[in-house]
């Protein structure tokens, strides 16, 4: 009897002579670390809706729709058009246009706490801003985060309290010292850290838990944490990444009736295509507004 490698080696012989191939470029032959697997990676040349196909011609349903970005599924005609249309007038125009208000404003129509919003490149770069933003607005340099909540993989994101030594392997101890790591859902470990620690600039999370919502984070935790943050004059940030769009219109905070100070969003916000951006309060964003004689964060 065939073994399971056997088996599926001959259902995508192609993939594996792709993957061999790519071994020549890249590191594992993968271009992103989600993309490993044994003995080799599937190769795909098209998709459609839920479905992808692989080039060995079999159509596989895709449960992670570009890592959670596509919820209108691949190809939506609607967003073909559009960006076959825009992209025709110019690649990058590297200046203001009035796109960007009208994108600006039906995202605002979205978030109840968007007050303004600072638009990024990346999930990750709008976690690297929104620190910044705790950081600047607070003046304290530590930043709270939750056992297995993913904020992108910039250094001081991917601390884990030692939790995963690959995740921290190559980020200098400085930075790590500068995130507190420790697990959800017991405000009583938050007061503690809070009444030890006056240089707390702020805590993140994913506000239904880490792994898409697998590790659960309590509502009720939630309301504490929010009336936390509220008491210690610390700012408290939503990374909506995943939950965005998805959960409600709103997010999370729309979801459970609880209203962060900032909040992180991705590429869903762009149809899958690169884009996140930064939401919250006025009194917090105006950290990002340069005035004359003042300082203002550069992003």
């Amino acid at each position: 009897m065939a073994t399971i490698d056997e088996t599926y080696s001959a259902r995508f012989p192609t993939s594996a002579i792709m993957s061999q191939k790519a071994k020549d470029y890249f590191p594992s032959g993968i271009v992103h670390q989600n993309r490993y697997a044994t003995p080799f990676q599937i190769y795909f040349d098209r998709a459609n809706g839920a479905i992808k196909f692989d080039l060995d011609g079999h159509e596989t349903v895709d449960y992670v729709g570009g890592n959670g970005a596509l919820i209108q599924g691949h190809a939506h005609p609607e967003i073909v058009k559009v960006v076959r249309e825009t992209i025709a007038k110019g690649s990058l125009p590297g200046a203001s246009t009035e796109l960007e208000i009208a994108w600006g404003k039906a995202i605002k129509n979205l978030i109840p706490s968007a007050e303004t919003i600072r638009f990024t490149s990346s999930g990750t770069e709008a976690d690297m801003l929104g620190m910044r933003i705790m950081r600047a607005y607070t003046g304290k340099n530590r930043i709270i985060k939750f056992e297995d909540h993913f904020h992108g993989w910039s250094d001081g994101a991917s601390a884990t309290g030692g939790a995963d030594d690959n995740w921290e392997y190559g980020i200098p101890a400085q930075i790590l010292n500068t995130m507190i790591v420790i697990p959800p859902n017991d405000i009583s470990i938050l007061e503690s850290l809070l009444d030890k620690d006056d240089d707390i600039a702020g805590v993140m999370l994913e506000p239904t838990g880490a792994h898409m919502g697998q590790y659960p984070i309590k509502p009720s935790f939630l309301k504490e944490l929010r009336q936390l943050c509220t008491d210690k004059k610390i700012v408290l940030m939503f990374d909506e990444v995943v939950t965005g769009f998805r959960v409600a219109k709103g997010g999370a905070e729309e979801l459970l009736g609880i209203t962060p100070d900032i909040s992180s969003w991705a590429k869903i916000l762009g149809g899958g295509l690169p884009g996140g951006c930064v939401t919250g309060k006025a009194r917090f964003m105006e950290i990002l507004e340069k005035k004359p004689g003042g300082k203002a964060i550069y992003q």
